[in-house]
């Protein structure tokens, strides 16, 4: 039974070599496919993975329609037994649903690749139209580790290292890019906090605050140092009552009562 599948993942996760290893297995048993792609790190028309492998790809650019390519294929005697889809995210929702319509009306199987939310946690319109189409949804295996060593939950676009939120949704940029546009993969907590691995560096080599010296006399209206509440004299150790000062328990600390 054909299917749509979408694997998803962050960046810098494997989801191109996934591509790429998809096709080499199913061309190398004697089947023919297609992979679209669309604004790919390696120029128009391919599709690369960060591990030094490309190949040919159909660029499906604004208004490309894949299902009449396929067709238009197919009805001049052409051959394909599968398609994938590499950068999905980057396709119109239209686009996705001709994938659909692949699958249904074609009877072939369909790999799409793709991450799910861009630089700010919003989801991608291909990706979100995936979700709502896909037969089923694999998220890679091989994950993806923040700087702090947790696992990538989120895709960080970066200027010099330093987190930006503000922008268009799609800059094409990769991982580890320097003084340009790049991207970094972190964890939830340090995406929320905006902490690249160039900004905690910075954190980690800025110096500590000044000490605080312990001995010095407090002035006058200064906070007091326990917990920056002024501590109350009157007050017992035995539940924080006030202290008993009556003559009968002076007498008695003093052990001048006898029974």
């Amino acid at each position: 039974m054909p299917e749509l599948v979408f694997f998803s993942g962050t960046m810098d996760c494997g989801k191109s070599t996934l591509a790429l290893q998809i096709e080499h297995n199913r061309s190398a048993r004697g089947l023919q496919g297609v992979i679209f792609t669309r604004q790919d790190r390696a120029g128009e028309g391919k599709l690369s993975s960060r591990l030094g492998l490309v190949t040919d790809a159909v660029e499906a650019g604004e208004g490309f329609d894949l299902y009449a390519h396929l067709v238009d294929r197919l009805s001049q005697g052409g051959r394909c037994d599968y398609v994938i889809a590499d950068e999905a995210q980057f396709f119109a929702p239209d686009q996705i649903d001709q994938l659909a319509r692949v699958v249904d009306d074609l009877g072939l199987d369909v790999f799409a690749f793709g991450i799910t939310t861009d630089f700010r946690s919003k989801l991608f319109p291909g990706s979100q139209r995936l979700v709502e189409l896909a037969d089923r949804i694999e998220v890679l295996q091989v994950e993806a580790l923040c700087w702090c060593g947790a696992r990538a939950t989120h895709n960080a676009r970066t200027v010099g290292g330093l987190m930006v939120v503000e922008g268009a949704q799609v800059v094409v940029g990769d991982v580890n890019a320097g003084d340009e546009v790049g991207y970094e993969v972190l964890c939830r907590r340090h995406h929320r906090r905006r902490m690249t691995a160039a900004s905690a560096r910075a954190a980690a080599l800025s110096p500590d605050v000044l000490p605080v010296d312990d001995s010095a006399p407090a002035t006058a209206g200064s906070p007091a140092r326990n917990g920056d509440r002024p501590m109350d004299r009157s007050a017992d150790r035995n539940g924080d009552r006030p202290a008993d000062r009556s003559p009968a328990r002076t007498a008695l600390a003093a052990g001048t009562v006898r029974s």
